[in-house]
């Protein structure tokens, strides 16, 4: 017998009048036999009695019947689904429910009482599930194994109109007219088949004729047999149209793709506020401690003015209303918090304030705040909640949330996604402002190692430009320098480090300084980078870790150039760097092909030099990869248009190396760190 056990059945006797009953011995026989019984299974009493109760079951009968004795011949009392047979041979799915009670000869039998799940009507009695839950408010269907519906309650039935399979009889492999079934149709059969439940599957179902939709959050389970046998589909689905638990988890699901999408701390700040606007609040402020604003330590982020009370700019508003009335203070303003006031109490005990209904008595905190109470007045504003920002350990500011056009006030489930909102948007606040000092200091660092005066004595005359990537990335390592040589001569390079920030920045440093030591022992440029491939790579060894790999790999690329004014010849070797540009007199524009070598820090060395002559008035131009590559174009296109740019302009050297970063630029920000250093050779 496939049987799905549910529970025993509570109570003392199974029941004084059942729809169909019949009895079975200890061997399965079936040894008593009822009129309903009869009517439910179409087995008149002469066919049954005295003959294995196999002859109910579908398939393999005798295997199921043994199957159900060694299951369950030893419980008293039992109940479950199960598929039986009827004696035209269609099937019943029925809700069984046993007694178990002593024979003659003290042998035990059980009397068994067999109940539709369809309650189609054809059968006396109604069925047990419609019975417990045919006023359930969640539309609950049974789908057998050709996924056609055998029984429903009355709140599916309800749902018929968007989603017309919700009708006994009806089958999702029989498509109907305007309603498409195909993911409904998969899902069932996914877990018909695998057996594992699909909890909270949400999908909006129209009309046929687009007259109404629903938005239905669906749960499927799988109704097995005693054998493990699949008998069909349980569906649950919720109508959560008009929901507003689904609203605030939709919101907080919006919340990880709205808030932190750039790393500018007022930009987050904004965020957060139209995001809570007005699926939760009427009214919504941002105000950040002034150090997260100036970028401070976090200890010196919650400063006191001279009554104590902590000191805020607004950082973000939004509103339901035409320009914001509500707000006091604009954004950037500083914003005068009473320490008696709940955004001084939510910010010392860094938890949530929370008033659902807001009616300040006079004499409270709001009278120190004259400007506030007025536009709490003016705007009814009738209950409000005030959460901290918190990250890390830290407290960043706090986010007020006020409701006045909704008359609804707030409840603690709106405090929870309050809170969640607030969490996340902390922690985008908080990598922006750690994003901004890294940043900051980066740059500090690299503008203390970059040359503040370019010297080429009389052999040339230089130009540079610089510009920090303008993405999240961080400052880079690219760096640039001019070093006169004995002999009137001028060594040029350009190098860029790999990666960014604080490292690179000092990586950076560190080569800088190398290649100027390196540049004073006279060598020519190919030994120059062979020994500078050296270095980092001892470098990187002295800083391995235990594990023998190093902390930081340590890789750059590099192009170091050496013009000598006494035979304008120039001589240049390039480890892994883009080819320098020549402007001639011309004003055609060549790139120099130089042999490629391996990027610095690989250890592969191999280098070669190039020496070509330069004329007077020409100009040389050093860059590093970020003039010419993008996410659009690649370094070959880039090169094409840095020929051309430079090929425009008849400019004094410094304007040049201006108007040649922005027309490359684009008035974009910079995807990565742009070097460029420009050196036109004396007359």
């Amino acid at each position: 017998m496939s049987v799905a056990a549910s529970g025993r059945v509570p109570g003392g006797v199974i029941g004084e009048t059942f729809p169909a009953i019949f009895v079975i011995d200890a061997d399965g026989t079936i040894i008593g036999w009822t009129p309903f019984a009869e009517e439910l299974f179409g087995y008149r009493a002469a066919e049954t009695l005295h003959r294995p109760s196999a002859i109910l079951l579908p398939g393999d009968g005798m295997a199921a019947m043994r199957t159900w004795l060694r299951r369950f011949g030893g419980e008293d009392r039992w109940s479950g689904v199960a598929e039986m047979r009827h004696r035209d041979g269609g099937k019943l799915v029925v809700h069984i429910e046993a007694a178990r009670f002593l024979c003659s000869a003290r042998r035990p039998g059980w009397i068994l009482r067999p109940t539709p799940v369809a309650g189609d009507g054809v059968h006396r009695g109604s069925s047990v599930l419609e019975a417990l839950v045919s006023h359930f408010p969640v539309a609950m269907a049974i789908w057998d194994r050709d996924l056609r519906v055998v029984w429903l309650n009355e709140a599916a039935q309800g749902l018929r109109r968007v989603f017309p399979h919700y009708r006994v009889g009806a089958s999702l492999e029989e498509p109907l007219p305007g309603v498409d079934v195909e993911a409904a149709r998969h899902a069932m059969r996914k877990v018909l088949t695998d057996g594992t439940p699909m909890i909270d599957r949400e999908a909006r179902w129209r009309a046929p004729d687009g007259s109404e939709e629903r938005t239905l959050s669906t749960s499927l389970f799988r109704i097995e047999g005693l054998d493990g046998r699949p008998l069909g589909v349980c569906s649950l689905a919720l109508d959560i149209t008009n929901s507003m638990a689904r609203d605030q988890l939709a919101l907080i699901r919006e919340a990880s793709v709205r808030i932190g999408t750039t790393l500018d701390i007022i930009e987050t700040a904004q965020e957060l506020a139209d995001l809570a606007v007005p699926v939760l609040a009427d009214f919504v402020t941002v105000d950040l401690a002034e150090a997260v604003l100036a970028d401070e330590e976090a200890a010196q982020r919650l400063l006191g003015t001279e009554s104590g009370a902590p000191v805020f700019r607004r950082a973000g508003v939004a509103s339901v209303r035409e320009g914001v009335p509500e707000s006091v203070y604009a954004i950037g303003e500083t914003v005068f918090v009473p320490e008696s006031s709940p955004f001084a109490l939510a910010l010392a005990g860094g938890r949530t304030h929370f008033e659902p209904v807001f009616d300040p008595p006079p004499g409270s905190w709001l009278d120190q705040d004259p400007a506030r109470a007025k536009a709490v007045r003016e705007s009814r504003m009738h209950s409000f909640i005030v959460v901290p920002l918190k990250a890390r350990g830290d407290i960043l500011g706090v986010t007020v949330l006020a409701r006045h056009d909704n008359p609804a006030a707030f409840t603690p489930d709106d405090v929870v996604v309050a809170e969640e909102l607030a969490a996340r948007a902390a922690l985008s606040l908080d990598n922006a402002r750690q994003y901004t000092r890294e940043r900051a200091a980066a740059l500090a660092l690299q503008h203390n190692l970059l040359p503040r005066n370019l010297q080429a004595g009389d052999a040339l005359e230089v130009a540079s430009h610089y510009l920090p990537s303008g993405t999240r990335d961080g400052v880079g390592g690219d760096w640039f320098d001019t070093i006169p040589l004995a002999g009137g001569r001028v060594a040029l390079v350009v190098g860029d480090v790999t990666g960014h920030g604080i490292n690179a920045a000092a990586t950076m440093g560190r080569l800088r300084t190398a290649v100027r030591t390196l540049s004073y022992v006279g060598l020519p440029p190919d030994e120059v980078l062979a020994h500078l491939d050296d270095l980092v790579v001892r470098l990187s060894e002295e800083d391995a870790g235990a594990d023998g790999l190093p902390a930081n790999a340590t890789g750059a690329t590099c192009v170091y150039a050496v013009y000598d004014p006494a035979t304008r010849r120039c001589t240049m070797a390039a480890a892994g760097h883009p080819p320098p540009a020549i402007v001639h007199p011309s004003g055609e524009v060549d790139f120099v092909r130089l042999p490629s070598g391996t990027p610095i820090g690989v250890g592969f060395g191999g280098y070669q030099s190039v020496e070509l002559e330069l004329a007077a008035g020409s100009v040389l131009a050093l860059y590093t990869d970020g003039l010419i590559e993008t996410r659009e174009s690649d370094l070959d296109a880039g090169m094409e248009r840095l020929g051309a740019v430079l090929g425009r302009y008849a400019l004094s050297l410094d304007r040049l190396c201006a108007a040649v970063v922005d027309a490359m630029v684009g008035g974009r920000p910079a995807e990565d760190d742009i070097a460029l250093l420009m050196a036109r050779t004396r007359v």
